[in-house]
């Protein structure tokens, strides 16, 4: 008997990176159904309490292997870096669950994949990189293609895209504090700071913006496996990463935009106009030239 053909390392890699795709679109659109039923501080909140959980067990598990765990915590608390990385991921939550609120998901999605475009224009400062005039090119078609999608008359809301606009921002701030970061502060350490700082900003927005309706205990339930399916995609993003090199798997992002836009169509009946589409269009070309691996 023939023995079943294993795939390989390579082919592992994008397949679960593809899954990894699959999950954040399926979230996204879930998140965007979620909020016309629940305030968007609530959903966030469904989502931070897991990863908390995650990043508990993580921490335990990790204290196991490092006796010096508590000096390597107290160390990377006095690092303002690491503050502000956690911030910047809270704020990106806070703004694309508003945003979803009066947002359709295809446009709001294609506004914030301009954050890729974003940390190449802040990195030539920000890290002393060297941004070569094509990538500079890349990111002004990028711009374009989104002042295509947030055109002027447009029936977008003003509030909702600059909502996303920020969100945007801020998720490429928080790209280039992790470059910052990588293998000064361990990976467990940097997501639980992140997992709190999240948990405790949903809370206080949550005290603010005290929601008119709570989940009742089925609600809460649905909330939470919509929850599991985000932190799953995060497991199945480690697995990939593991097994293919980042610069393979960082073109096929953008396939997340075509998944979204699809589900919005399909889920939504939201079908973006023809200067979206172009709008996206341009986004991902750019996007793509940008992450594209060269020589």
């Amino acid at each position: 008997m023939s023995s079943v053909p294993q795939l390989s390392v390579r082919t592992q890699g994008v397949a679960l990176f593809v899954g990894t795709l699959s999950v954040f679109a399926f979230y996204d659109a879930f998140a965007k159904a979620m909020v016309a039923i629940h305030s968007p501080v609530v959903v966030n909140l469904s989502r931070y309490l897991l990863m908390g959980v995650l990043a508990g067990g993580w921490l335990l598990q990790l204290r196991r292997s490092t006796p010096d765990l508590g000096r390597e915590l107290r160390v990377a608390l006095r690092k303002p870096q690491l503050w502000l990385r956690s911030a910047c991921i809270a704020t990106v939550g806070t703004c694309f669950m508003g945003a979803l609120v009066t947002m359709p998901l295809a446009e709001a999605t294609a506004i914030y994949f301009t954050a890729p475009l974003l940390m190449v224009a802040l990195s030539s400062r920000w890290l002393g990189e060297v941004v070569r005039p094509m990538q500079w090119v890349a990111v002004w078609v990028g711009f374009a293609g989104m002042l295509l999608i947030v055109r002027p008359g447009s029936q977008l809301p003003l509030f909702g895209s600059a909502l996303m606009a920020v969100s945007a921002l801020c998720y490429a701030v928080f790209q280039l504090l992790t470059r910052q970061l990588a293998g000064k502060i361990a990976a467990p350490v940097q997501y639980a700071h992140m997992a709190c700082v999240c948990l405790a900003v949903t809370a206080a927005a949550t005290v603010v913006v005290w929601p008119q309706r709570w989940p009742s205990a089925g609600e809460w339930g649905i909330l939470l496996l919509g929850a599991v399916a985000s932190c799953g995609g995060q497991l199945l993003m480690l697995a990939a990463y593991k097994r293919v090199a980042a610069s393979t798997l960082g073109p096929l992002n953008y396939l997340q935009l075509l998944l979204v836009v699809a589900i919005s169509a399909f889920w939504f009946g939201q079908v973006p106009d023809v200067l979206t589409l172009a709008g996206t269009a341009l986004v991902a070309a750019a996007g793509l030239y940008l992450v594209w691996p060269r020589r």
